[in-house]
């Protein structure tokens, strides 16, 4: 009864052989988008070649690779030729690539490509805009899914190297048609807990997998943060939307964990220089406040302060003696000024003063009337010469007299104007208006006005 069944080895290697001997099968030719490629250090390449329907799985073995001429990358497009054929460790078919040639770009590629131009135009990326991530921080809030190695590297790391740390984990999905909301909602929840950093992340995939990192709702939440977000989405050679946009990006979770927190050892290594450094400075400041104690210590006030009463004592009495010598003088000065008085002419017979002043307004009174009398005769002498002088009585005569002497300047200036000179055949000659008297005032070309007896020509210098 039992050798009716066969193993599951027996059964793949028979599918194996009806595969491998199908004629159809031996040579196909496909064309579909890569994903979850990669290059092995021998130089094999290892893919899943997909379309909007299917996948299948691709091996290129190094004897082929080396033939194409570029470098194939998920979400390219290509066509390729190859065989089809079971592996029987896992039981499933997938093709053995020959050749590959490039058919586009993928739909996912160009989306990312589109969008991060996009995002990059609204100044999303901008880097002056990327806020700092605390040196020291308190709490840390971790956006992933809760039961990935992520948050487990995450966890052990930042316990490792820093566990003053408190981690808020924000449990998420992280692939899926539903992971983009979950994700941008756990951010916006994230913003209430007081956190001095926000880990967004998860472990590597496909570009399936990741492709919620890649969402532009994702890239928003992140940038709208007012939590410094570090971004950590699968390994060191992937890239999405979200690394732009974050305020950091690290190559793994792990990675992300240690940019976070520093490592405590460090921490109590610069404490330490610290604390070196301030009991070296407090230490120097004792000793200079000490030296400066005592230089003060040793001052001649403070060691002899009698000295300064002794001093300002000195002062006092000089200035004393000084304030008693000079009310003295001036005492003895005015007593003697007050005798002086006391004793003038002035206070013991002051009647004569009057009559004295009497006697000297009769006299100034005397002798204004004479001088008024003077100023009288005078003015009338004066005025009796006028009124019989030529002038009144003949002024015609004096009319006469000025015309004469007139006549008599004209004659004399006669001889000296140059209108004489003129009619004796001579000119003035001018330039702009004024009198050359040198040819050293004439130049070449020089427009000239020579005035003649009878008028004027212009002429030019030769």
């Amino acid at each position: 009864m039992q050798d009716k069944y066969i193993t599951v080895t027996q059964l793949t290697r028979y599918i194996k052989y009806k595969i491998d001997n199908d004629i159809h099968l031996n040579e196909v030719f496909l064309k579909g988008e890569i994903s979850n490629f990669k290059a092995h250090t021998r130089g094999h390449f290892y893919f899943t070649l997909k379309d909007e329907g299917s996948r299948i799985n691709a091996v290129m073995f190094a004897s082929s690779t080396k033939n194409i001429k570029f470098t194939p990358q998920d979400g390219m497009k290509v066509l390729v030729t190859g065989k089809i054929s079971v592996f029987e460790a896992n039981g499933g078919y997938q093709i053995y690539v020959n050749d590959m040639l490039e058919d586009g770009v993928g739909n996912l590629y160009i989306a990312f490509e589109q969008l991060k131009k996009k995002l990059e135009l609204e100044g999303l990326f901008d880097p002056t805009i990327k806020k700092p991530i605390p040196k020291i921080p308190k709490r840390i809030g971790v956006v992933t899914a809760p039961t990935g190695a992520a948050i487990k590297d995450i966890i052990s790391t930042i316990k490792r190297r820093w566990p003053l740390c408190e981690i808020i984990l924000f449990p998420s999905l992280v692939q899926g048609e539903m992971a983009k909301e979950d994700i941008v909602h756990q951010i916006e929840r994230a913003q209430n807990y007081n956190l001095d950093t926000l880990i967004v992340g998860r472990g590597g995939g496909s570009i399936e997998d990741l492709w919620p990192f890649n969402e532009e709702i994702v890239a928003r939440a992140i940038y709208q943060s007012f939590v410094p977000i570090i971004s950590a989405v699968g390994h060191e050679i992937d890239f999405t939307i979200a690394d732009f946009v974050a305020d950091l990006r690290a190559p793994t979770p792990t990675g992300a964990a240690e940019m976070a927190v520093p490592q405590i050892g460090d921490v109590q290594n610069y404490l330490n220089q610290l604390k070196i450094r301030l009991n070296k400075a407090i230490y120097n400041d004792i000793a200079k406040y000490r030296q400066k104690l005592d230089s003060v210590k040793n001052v001649y006030i403070l060691t002899n302060p009698m000295s300064i009463y002794q001093t300002k004592e000195m002062y006092f009495d000089s200035l004393l003696d000084r304030l008693n010598f000079s009310m003295t003088s001036n005492i003895t000065k005015y007593r003697n000024l007050l005798k002086e008085m006391k004793s003038s002419y002035i206070f013991t017979n002051p009647e004569s003063i009057y009559k004295d002043r009497k006697v000297e307004l009769n006299d100034l009174t005397n002798r204004l009337e004479y001088s008024l009398k003077n100023i009288v005769n005078i003015k009338e002498r004066e005025l009796l010469k006028i009124k019989s002088s030529y002038i009144l009585t003949d002024p015609y005569k004096l009319l006469d007299k000025k015309s004469n002497k007139l006549l008599n300047l004209i004659s004399k200036l006669e001889p000296l104007s140059p209108l004489k000179t003129i009619e004796r055949g001579f000119g003035i000659v001018k330039k702009e208006d004024k009198v050359i008297t040198s040819i050293k005032d004439i130049k070449k070309k020089d427009k000239l006005e020579i005035e003649l007896k009878d008028g004027s020509i212009k002429v030019e210098a030769l």
